[in-house]
């Protein structure tokens, strides 16, 4: 079943929506990763991992800096992902990630994942469809072995059209502290942009379970998709405290201050 399709990417917020509802968010969110910590008494509470995939262009470095935004940069780490180095590749395609998996009382955030391996692997033909085919089961038991262990995973699709991946491509290729981030292969991948909904719409249908769902968001609003991102990973702990015998505490209001947004 097609979950991109019918997406709605009319979702937006106002500037002055975005600042509130993060302005209650942030508090609880800071809260919530003290507690994992043991920061707030009480021993360690479970790892944290949240995975970011999607589109390029489609807004996952902004999403990540709001979501580490009011936290101490002590306590969470964030790694990125690109093509596997020559060493990398002499080992099985989950090895270079299991040095950036969080600890009891850790957090990570992946810009992202082991999930190349079904989606530009697949797509380039860097691996052989007998691997990626089996990657499915791989990844959902690694998967499942983290989460079985007390790890909550949350995982992230940021989806956009076709239309606004060209015109923030064309953003990004007129100013000079951007330009950077946009690279001939972003453009190569255009032309197989079929290719890659049909691989993505795959992997969503088949590494999407109960110890580590999929969340899609509806990224055509930055706004929108970085008050979803903290929200839903609010949620995402409380439930997977719940689930692993963790009281999540009470909610206090602590002011935390917002960033400029882009």
């Amino acid at each position: 079943m097609a979950r991109l399709d019918p997406l709605d990417l009319g979702l937006k917020l106002s500037r002055s929506a975005e600042e509130k509802r993060l302005a209650k968010a942030w508090p609880r969110l800071l809260q919530l990763r003290l507690t994992l910590g043991g920061q707030l008494g009480g021993g360690l509470g479970p790892a944290l991992l949240v995975v970011f995939e999607g589109w390029d262009a489609s807004g996952k470095g902004g999403c990540i800096k709001h979501l580490v935004a009011p936290l101490d940069p002590r306590h969470v780490r964030v790694a990125q992902f690109g093509a596997p180095t020559p060493d990398e590749k002499r080992h099985h395609f989950l090895f270079r990630f299991v040095p950036k998996m969080p600890g009891w009382g850790g957090m990570a955030v992946l810009d992202r994942s082991w999930y190349g391996r079904v989606l530009v692997e697949r797509v380039e033909g860097y691996a052989t469809v007998e691997q990626w085919q089996r990657a499915y089961r791989e990844i959902v038991d690694f998967e499942r072995s983290m989460a079985l262990e007390g790890m909550i995973v949350v995982k992230f699709w940021l989806h956009i059209s076709v239309e606004e991946q060209a015109r923030r491509f064309h953003r990004r290729e007129t100013d000079p502290l951007k330009r950077w981030k946009l690279t001939d292969e972003d453009w190569r991948n255009r032309a197989r942009i079929d290719d890659y909904l049909e691989a993505a719409e795959e992997m969503l249908d088949r590494t999407d379970h109960e110890h580590a769902p999929w969340h899609v968001v509806e990224a055509e609003s930055k706004r929108f998709a970085r008050v979803k991102v903290v929200e839903t990973t609010i949620a995402a702990i409380e439930d997977g405290m719940r689930t692993r015998g963790f009281d999540p505490p009470e909610p206090i209001e602590t002011p935390v201050k917002k960033p400029k947004a882009e």
